[in-house]
């Protein structure tokens, strides 16, 4: 059973099983379609519920499935939150509520392949990922672009498809590309998770999954446009014969000693979303939490001093505003350089006006500043009540990219005016410039 367009249209703000809310449709594939909802029961304001038909001959073991998943515990897996039947418009349906996605990588690749270096990047969460699953006898079964996602600025790979290896998959779907040429009843495997990650790694870097016909004898060539540097990684998983492909041990051990990536890859402007790097620190749980610990204290006193710093700029601005115009913008002295890790991740503000009291600027990742190429524009008009709070914000004109104006508007709502009692509400407007050193902001009373 296919899922009709017209029932996914009448589902929108119903509640699945009177807890879990059809807020607004997110997607669909010909067996499935996504929802955003909210999970009270974990606490967690958005989420996303994804709807399939309820095979009947394999629904209690998919809804086993998931129970299972949901025990799992890997830092690039997504979590599942709630999992089980649901009636809507006279049909019977499966249903799995797990943590909302910004973004996933078929989202980037019909703008954009991926750089080779970028690649190399996504590559170690992923394979320490399927070594994770593959250790526990599971095989993750659906890798793809659309299950490659990102969630807070970290790359998570989807959970819903992970079974037993060897049981088969509840979809009633037929075999795609991504499944293995020995994949004739849906049943999974680890050697199919390879075939797929194969495929994968073409449509990563070319835009264009590779052409194979299932019905077909011979083997899958890689493209000639293929980085020449992968083009024998990806020969040997999608061989034929599973038991030529590499295990996962194999694959983990080649990228793991391969050479970082020498400068962070670019993306071009018509991209509208900044594609999130995964990081390549070791998968220990001790080590990426020592590791963030330092790097949040860097960042801290950074902070610390950007601030005191900014203090004393903006004391001596109202100190000369009654005999000299607005200053121009006010940047960090020349001689002074911030703290190496930190890679100026916040810039200093641009127009120190008299009547600015604070500026906020957005705080915005590293992995996110590196995906821009160029300038990012953002501007946000601000109404500004008699006490001098923001009390209403708007984008002025249309912004390039969703991620850094939600940046944009949560800054401005901050930004504090030194105004009168006696003074009607203002207008200003703010405007936020995006770059891979950092972000600036110019405010101009309107």
């Amino acid at each position: 059973m296919t899922m009709a367009e017209d029932w996914t249209k009448e589902w929108e703000r119903r509640i699945v099983n009177g807890v879990y809310p059809l807020r607004r449709f997110l997607g669909r594939s010909n067996h499935s379609v996504v929802f955003l909802t909210e999970c009270n029961a974990q606490n967690v304001a958005q989420a996303a519920i994804k709807i399939l038909p309820a095979h009947p001959a394999l629904m209690d073991a998919q809804l086993e499935h998931w129970r299972m998943v949901a025990t799992l515990s890997h830092p690039y897996l997504i979590r599942l939150l709630d999992a089980g039947r649901c009636r809507l418009g006279g049909h019977n349906f499966l249903f799995v509520v797990m943590d909302l996605a910004e973004q996933n990588l078929a989202q980037i690749l019909p703008g954009r392949a991926l750089t080779p270096d970028e690649v190399r990047d996504l590559l170690p969460a992923t394979l320490d990922t399927l070594a994770y699953l593959h250790g526990r006898d599971l095989a993750h079964g659906g890798l793809k672009p659309s299950n490659l996602l990102v969630v807070d600025d970290q790359l998570k790979l989807a959970s819903d498809t992970i079974r037993p290896v060897g049981e088969r998959s509840a979809s009633t779907a037929k075999p795609s590309l991504y499944d293995p040429p020995e994949a004739k009843n849906g049943s999974a495997s680890t050697a199919g998770d390879i075939w797929a990650l194969g495929i994968t790694l073409v449509e990563a870097l070319t835009q264009i999954p590779p052409e194979w016909s299932r019905e077909s004898s011979e083997s899958v060539s890689a493209p000639a446009n293929l980085a020449p540097e992968f083009v024998d990684t990806v020969q040997r998983c999608l061989k034929l014969d599973a038991g030529e492909r590499p295990a996962i041990a194999e694959l983990v051990t080649q990228f793991k000693q391969a050479p970082p990536s020498a400068a962070p890859p670019a993306a071009p402007p018509a991209m509208n979303e900044p594609l999130v790097r995964a990081s390549s620190t070791p998968s220990s749980p001790k080590t990426w939490f020592l590791v963030a610990a330092i790097t949040a204290g860097i960042i801290i006193l950074w902070a610390v001093w950007t601030g005191v710093h900014l203090f004393h700029t903006r004391a001596n601005v109202r100190q000369t505003a009654s005999v000299t115009p607005p200053s121009p913008p006010a940047v960090l002295p020349p001689a002074v350089s911030p703290p190496a890790a930190v890679e100026n991740s916040k810039a200093s503000i641009a127009a120190s006006l008299p009547t600015v009291l604070h500026q906020e600027i957005p705080d915005v990742s590293h992995r996110a500043r590196q995906s821009v190429r160029g300038v990012i524009k953002v501007a946000v008009r601000v109404v500004v009540d008699r006490s001098g709070n923001v009390a209403a914000a708007s984008l002025d004109g249309r912004a390039s990219s969703k991620y850094f104006a939600r940046a944009a508007m949560d800054a401005a709502k901050k930004w504090k005016f030194a105004q009168g009692p006696d003074q009607a509400s203002q207008v200003w407007l703010l405007e936020f410039e995006f770059t891979r050193a950092g972000a600036t902001a110019h405010a101009a009373l309107r």
